[in-house]
């Protein structure tokens, strides 16, 4: 498939910047719609399919992250790219828990954008495949049913959980008491094992262990150098 059958949206409020990249991937065969700050890329956004979307975070009137969580209310799995000339290790963390796929601090190379971004969209279209039929678990006092991505315990609280969080528990939970090596979760889901999407899962594991730690018979262990592993005291 021709990369001119892919459309990217791109939020950028440099002009110069903007344009240069924007005529950069469309060289690449890439369909690019420029959008100069959130509101724009919201409204662009909003009214046509894009495959992947660039955002810059240091925006007026509403900035990248702000854009991403607003993405994500209505596409949960659409990849999201940030850029940003911040260097800031708590501003990485926080793109990552809003869903990123990837953030790039100016200036970077553009053939790495590049490779980027062909893995990011070639991942997309790979169905991930399902180790068997199973989609309901109970264990310990919770029940989870991974077609409906809900998690619910018996003293009342509840989670709809998002598409890479279901896949996660659900990994986890057929390998219940086992380890589930982290290379093999991360090319299950992700469908790479890089460092940025290491990170984007342990920000994930975060998440699942919040849920679950309302019953404390029930944590995931981090096994140094190896993966996960999901245990229920008896």
């Amino acid at each position: 498939m021709k990369n001119s059958n892919k459309k990217i949206l791109l939020v950028e409020d440099d002009p110069n910047f903007g344009s240069i990249l924007k005529e950069y991937l469309s060289l690449n065969e890439y369909n690019v719609i420029l959008a100069k700050n959130g509101i724009e890329g919201y409204e662009k956004f909003i009214k046509d399919n894009f495959d992947l979307c660039i955002l810059d975070i240091m925006m007026p009137y509403k900035d990248g992250f702000t854009l991403a969580k607003e993405i994500r209310q209505k596409n949960e799995s659409i990849p999201i790219f940030f850029l940003t000339a911040k260097h800031l290790k708590e501003d990485v963390l926080r793109g990552f828990k809003i869903g990123a796929d990837d953030y790039l601090t100016k200036p970077f190379d553009s053939e790495v954008l590049l490779a980027k971004i062909k893995v990011v969209l070639n991942r997309k279209s790979l169905p991930v495949k399902i180790d068997n039929e199973k989609f309901e678990f109970n264990f310990s006092k919770f029940n989870f049913n991974s077609k409906l991505r809900y998690l619910s315990h018996k003293n009342g609280t509840s989670h709809k959980l998002s598409p890479k969080e279901n896949q996660l528990l659900r990994l986890l939970l057929l390998n219940l008491n086992d380890l589930l090596p982290r290379e093999l979760a991360l090319n299950r889901i992700w469908r790479d094992d890089n460092y940025f999407t290491s990170r984007s899962m342990d920000v994930y594991i975060a998440k699942l262990r919040k849920y679950l730690s309302v019953d404390n018979k029930v944590k995931i262990l981090n096994i140094h150098g190896e993966g996960f592993r999901l245990v229920v005291e008896v």
